[in-house]
């Protein structure tokens, strides 16, 4: 079976704050077509992100297909609070990279 990259598929991949503790992660399609193969792919789970952003299960807070706004979000605890002594990332914003890679299967 033939794959694309997530980002080939996806209209904005993004990454924020939610709050001084999370960072909270958006994936949004165009179409619902898109947006209906990648949910159902079952490529872009709880697991996938565990594994991507090296972090236990229990840090994703939340994962979410949201339907009406064909988007798949996710949230994740982070490891020291925004602003913090070593904390990289003060507005959440870099996080989303690991996404693009994430292989997509495409019905040939």
């Amino acid at each position: 079976m033939r794959t694309r990259p997530l980002v080939e598929l996806a209209k904005t991949i993004r990454s924020k704050n939610a709050g001084v503790d999370q960072s909270t992660f958006d994936v949004i399609f165009s179409d619902p077509e898109t947006y209906e193969l990648v949910k159902r792919s079952g490529a872009l789970t709880v697991e996938t992100v565990s594994r991507l952003y090296a972090v236990p299960r229990e840090r994703v807070t939340a994962f979410v297909a949201y339907d009406p706004a064909l988007a798949i979000k996710f949230t994740i605890r982070r490891e020291r609070p925004s602003g913090s002594p070593g904390e990289r990332d003060v507005f959440g914003a870099q996080q989303y990279a690991p996404l693009f890679d994430v292989p997509i299967p495409i019905e040939s």
